[in-house]
Order: C-alpha cells, then structure tokens, then sequence
C-alpha cells in the first residue's frame, strides 16, 4: 500500500507486525478514533498485525469534511482493506464501527474476501431500529448523551477547547448511524456479539439479533457494564479476541 492510494491516513499500525500469520481490522465508535485501539495493539502485538481505522474529522485529519453517512464511509474503506487480506482477517467495531465492519464485510465478501470473524461490540444487530435524533441536538445536548456513555476521556470533556474540536466529528457520526437504514443482508463470516448488560444503546436481546445476519456460526457474549464495558473489561475482551485470532490461523 502507498502514500497515493491513501491508506496512510485511514489504516493506523501502532505496532507494525507485516509477518504476522493474521490481522486484526478495528473500527472506532462514533466519535472515537484509531488511537482508542492502542491498549489493543499493544496486548496483541505478539500475536497479530492490528490496523485501527482513522475517520477524516479527527486528531491528525481534523481538518479533512467529516463524512456522516456509514454507506460512502464503508465504500471508501473497502478498498483500503482489501489488500490485507493476504492473509486471515478477523474485524472488530465498536458501537457505530460494528456497523461500519458489517457495511464493509458486505462489500469485501462481494470481491471474494470474507473476514474469518466478525465482533460486534456494543452495537444492535442491523435488523433493528429506534428512532434516535442525537445528533439534532445543540452542543449540550450532545455533550449531555456523550457523558451517559462514559466513552470520552474526562479531559477532554473538562477542556472547552479540546470539546469543541471534537464536536463536529461526533455530530457528524451521530447523523451516520442514527440516520443508517435497518439492514436484512447476511456476511457468510461468524459473528461475535459482545455487549454490557446495561448498555442504553444496544440491549441483550438486541444484540442477538446479530444472529439473524450471518450464515455462520453465531456467539453472543453479555458483559456486565455499560456501552463502554470493554474499557474496564478489556483483558477478558482481548482473550475473547486472541482465541479467535489462533482459530483464524489454525483454519488459514
């Protein structure tokens, strides 16, 4: 991949391991950006090559027009991803980024590129819907929904400065995936389901809807906590992620 085909600005390695025998492609949540997935690549360094995506809106591409509809953002990615697929890829998105990873599955599986495992954290399945206006709100009201997630850094929401940087990249994802149609399509790839037990975004029975959009297998695995259970969470989600990551390899 080259500078020119702007792969440099989307796909974030943290920790380079291009003789890895697997990848794993990981895809923010709204709002949030390829960093978040650092503690990741970090604990799965030895075992995989992590790529993070990084939207246009945010730290090092604040500057680049948000894009707020998830169809054109998984349209750009796809492409982007399909060379890692030189070898096993398994995908992980959390919240609006299980979403993306569905949306660009659906487009990679059409090229002959399936991922080995797909996780869906923290989101409902594509099926289903509620109506959600977030992203209508004013900055209050945008900031007030983002503190019952407890997903932003308490810095970042005690700096007015540093807020109303991000603002505009949270707004634009809200439009993304509040206005995202309900989906029936399937991937042919296994789906993992991950979620809090008192997530206000994506309830249990929610979350095993994700079974009706595959023709593999399917697992749901209930965490207690919230919509960002897996920050407190997150050895047990990294075992979760590592084992699939060797049955990856082990099918090949």
């Amino acid at each position: 991949m080259t500078v020119a085909d702007g792969s440099d600005l989307w796909l974030r390695r943290f920790h380079p391991a291009p003789d890895a025998p697997v990848r794993l492609v990981c895809f923010p949540h709204a709002g949030g950006s390829a960093t978040f997935y650092f503690p990741v690549s970090a604990a799965l360094a030895s075992d995989c090559d992590v790529v993070a995506l990084q939207y246009p809106g945010r730290q090092d591409r604040r500057n680049e027009p948000n894009v707020d509809d998830i169809g054109v953002l998984a349209d750009r990615i796809a492409p982007l991803v399909e060379p890692l697929f030189d070898r096993p890829v398994v995908f992980f998105g959390h919240s609006m980024g299980a979403i993306l990873a569905f949306e660009v599955a659906r487009r990679l599986q059409g090229r002959g590129h399936t991922p080995a495992m797909l996780f869906a954290s923290g989101r409902r399945a594509p099926s289903t819907h509620r109506v959600e206006n977030v992203h209508q709100r004013d900055d209050d009201g945008l900031i007030a929904d983002m503190k019952t997630l407890s997903g932003t850094d308490a810095q970042v929401l005690g700096d007015e400065e540093l807020l109303r940087m991000v603002l505009p990249a949270l707004r634009s994802d809200y439009r993304a995936i509040e206005t995202y149609a309900p989906e029936s399509a399937t991937v042919d790839c296994p789906i993992t389901a991950l979620v809090g037990d008192d997530d206000p975004k994506a309830t249990v029975p929610e979350a095993e809807e994700w079974r009706a959009h595959t023709t593999a297998a399917f697992h749901i695995q209930v965490y207690r906590g919230g919509h960002f259970y897996l920050t407190p969470r997150g050895a047990e989600v990294i075992a979760v992620v590592r084992e699939a990551l060797r049955g990856a390899v082990a099918v090949g």
